[in-house]
């Protein structure tokens, strides 16, 4: 939750949508990185493509980094039935 009240702050501050925030984050990473959003829905495929509007400077990005390594992130990103069927649990051990 944590990491979710950082992304609606810094979002607010820049007139966007947590999405859209998190995804220019992704998108001001290294070159090689490129987050591939899935959506079924028009509406939030509009709201992924509204990351590309979403500008920050490198102080600011330096900012946004700093508040989030200050969270630490516990636990599994996914329930662990699904991790054992996806194989995920396997190749921990």
């Amino acid at each position: 939750m944590r990491v979710i009240r950082l992304l609606q702050t810094w979002a607010k501050r820049h007139t966007c949508t947590p999405a859209q925030f998190a995804l220019a984050w992704l998108q001001a990473q290294a070159p090689f990185v490129v987050p591939i959003p899935g959506t079924t829905k028009t509406r939030h495929l509009l709201d992924n493509l509204g990351a590309d509007d979403v500008k920050l400077n490198a102080n600011e990005w330096a900012q946004f980094r700093r508040e989030l390594e200050k969270i630490q992130v516990q636990g599994f990103r996914l329930p662990e039935a699904v991790l054992k069927f996806s194989g995920v649990e396997a190749r921990r051990k």
